[in-house]
C-alpha cells in the first residue's frame, strides 16, 4: 500500500495516542474517538484488504469505492452518534491442521472491515505500550520467523529444559464477552469505541440461512478479532506469567506466544510441573480450558545437559509450534542447536490443499494451472524455507509436482502424462525453487 500525505497525518495522530498511553500506564483513557474523523476512515480504508470474501450484503470493495467519500462521511455519522447497525458476519469453513477437521471463519462486511480497522487502529495504538515481549501474533512489526527465533535462541542459551505446549481449547469461540469488557475497561473508557466494540461482539452470525447470536467468542476473520485476542490473552497469560510466576520459580523460564498459541519453556521439571498444576484455574477463571491432551510437558534438554544417573530417554523429545516440529541436532561447528523441521500435520495439510486446488482447477489452461501452482510454492517456500528445513521443502516440492502431474492426467481418458512428458512441460512452465533464509544464529 502506498503512502499517501494523509497517511502521514494518521501516522502523527498514532504517535499521539501512542505518547499519551505510554505517560500514563495503568490509567483507563476516556478520550480516544475524537481522532476517528474521515481523514481516518479513509487511511483505514487504504490498510483494508480489497480483494477479500464478500459479507452477509455482497458488497464489493470496488463497489463501495464508487461512492467512498459519501460512504465514509455516513459511516463516521453512524460511528460516532450509535446508530451503527454491526451486520453478522457470513461463517465459512476452513481445514485444520491435519485436514479432517475444520474450524470457522466469519467474513464481515466490506464497510464493517473499513471501520473495525479503523477502531484497531486506536486500540492497537494504547495497547501495543503495555503488550509483552513474549508476543508475537498479529502485532505491527513482528511475525512467526521472529516468534520461532526468539523460541530457539532462548532454548539453546537455557541448554533446553521442560517444554510445556499449552493449547486454548476452542479459543476464539469461547473468549466470555463479559471478561473481555471488563479487561478493556482497565484501559479503555471512550464510550463510542466500547460502544462499538460491544456491537460486534453481538453481531451474530450467519450459517445456512439463519443468524445465531453466540453468548461468548469472536470471529476468527474480523480485522479485530486478533487484536482483541491478543488484550485478552496479554491479561490472562503475560502479565500473569511475570508478575506472578516467574518470582517464584526456582530456576529461568520463558514464555513465547504467537496469538493463541504459546509455549512456556522451564530449566527446572518441578517449576514446569508446578505452573502445569495451575494452568487450568488460571485460564477457568477468564471462562478457557484447556485441551487435556494437546496441553503436554516434554522434556527437551540438550543431548548431554543431563545431569550424570538423571532419569528420563537418552535423547530429548520433539514439539511442535507454528507449523514445525523442534529437535535437537548438531550445527556444522558441532555444536548442539534446536533445529526447526515442518511438521508431519503441516507438511500433510500443505499437499492436501494442493491436491484439492489442482483437482478444482484440473481444466484450466497449462499456463494458468501454472501461475497457481507457482503461487502456492512461493507461499509455502516463503514461511517454510528456513535454514534447518531444505529436506523438508524439498519434499515438499517433489510431492507437489506428482500431485500436479496426477491430475494433469486426469483432464480427460487421453490425457496420461508420463515422466518425460511432465519434464518437459516443467521445462516450459519452470516452478520456484525452494528458497532458503536464515534466522539469527544462536
Amino acid at each position: 500500500m502506498r503512502e499517501t500525505q494523509g497517511s502521514e497525518s494518521i501516522s502523527t495522530k498514532l504517535e499521539r495516542i501512542a505518547k499519551l498511553a505510554k505517560e500514563k500506564p495503568g490509567e483507563a483513557l476516556t478520550t480516544l474517538a475524537h481522532h476517528l474523523d474521515v481523514e481516518w476512515l479513509r487511511e483505514a480504508y487504504r490498510r483494508t484488504r480489497k480483494n477479500g470474501a464478500v459479507g452477509v450484503d455482497g458488497q464489493t470493495a470496488a463497489a463501495y469505492a464508487e461512492k467512498l467519500e459519501a460512504n465514509l462521511q455516513a459511516l463516521l455519522e453512524r460511528a460516532k452518534s450509535g446508530t451503527y447497525v454491526a451486520p453478522p458476519v457470513k461463517r465459512v469453513y476452513i481445514p485444520k491442521a491435519g485436514g479432517t477437521q475444520t474450524r470457522p471463519i466469519g467474513i464481515p462486511t466490506f464497510e464493517d472491515k473499513v471501520l473495525q480497522r479503523a477502531v484497531a487502529m486506536v486500540l492497537e495504538a494504547v495497547y501495543e505500550q503495555e503488550f509483552s515481549d513474549c508476543s508475537y501474533g498479529f502485532r505491527p512489526g513482528r511475525s512467526a520467523h521472529q516468534a520461532l527465533d526468539s523460541l530457539r535462541h532462548q532454548t539453546v542459551r537455557m541448554a533446553g529444559g521442560w517444554v510445556l505446549e499449552v493449547d486454548i481449547s476452542k479459543f476464539f469461540d469461547t473468549l466470555v464477552h463479559q471478561h473481555l469488557r471488563d479487561i478493556l475497561r482497565q484501559r479503555v473508557r471512550d464510550g463510542v469505541l466500547l460502544r462499538l466494540i460491544g456491537k460486534w461482539l453481538n453481531a451474530g452470525v450467519l450459517e445456512s440461512g439463519q443468524v445465531e447470536y453466540p453468548d461468548e467468542g469472536t470471529p476468527q476473520g474480523g480485522v479485530i478479532s486478533p487484536l482483541l485476542a491478543n488484550v485478552y490473552l496479554n491479561e490472562v497469560m503475560d502479565k500473569w506469567f511475570e508478575r506472578d510466576v516467574k518470582p517464584r520459580l526456582q530456576g529461568p523460564a520463558f514464555l513465547v506466544r504467537y496469538a493463541d498459541d504459546l509455549v512456556i519453556v522451564f530449566a527446572r521439571e518441578q517449576d514446569a510441573r508446578r505452573v502445569m498444576a495451575v494452568l487450568p484455574k488460571r485460564f477457568g477463571k477468564y471462562g478457557l480450558t484447556l485441551h487435556p491432551e494437546k496441553t503436554r510437558l516434554v522434556e527437551f534438554r540438550r543431548p548431554g545437559a543431563r545431569p550424570r544417573g538423571g532419569d528420563g530417554p537418552m535423547r530429548p523429545d520433539t514439539f511442535d509450534f507454528l507449523g514445525f516440529t523442534h529437535l535437537w541436532a548438531k550445527s556444522r561447528k558441532g555444536k548442539w542447536i534446536v533445529s526447526l523441521r515442518t511438521s508431519t500435520t503441516r507438511l500433510s495439510r500443505s499437499l492436501k490443499q494442493v491436491a484439492v486446488w489442482c483437482r478444482k482447477n484440473r481444466h484450466l489452461a497449462i499456463q494458468e494451472q501454472w501461475k497457481g501452482m507457482a503461487q502456492r510454492f512461493r507461499g509455502h517456500f516463503g514461511y517454510f524455507g528456513i535454514w534447518s528445513n531444505s529436506r523438508a521443502i524439498c519434499r515438499f516440492a517433489w510431492a507437489a509436482r506428482l500431485i500436479w502431474q496426477k491430475w494433469l492426467g486426469r483432464r480427460s481418458q487421453k490425457a496420461w502424462v508420463s515422466g518425460s512428458r511432465m519434464k518437459q512441460l516443467l521445462e516450459r512452465y519452470p516452478l520456484p525453487r525452494p528458497q532458503i533464509r536464515r534466522l539469527r544464529l544462536a
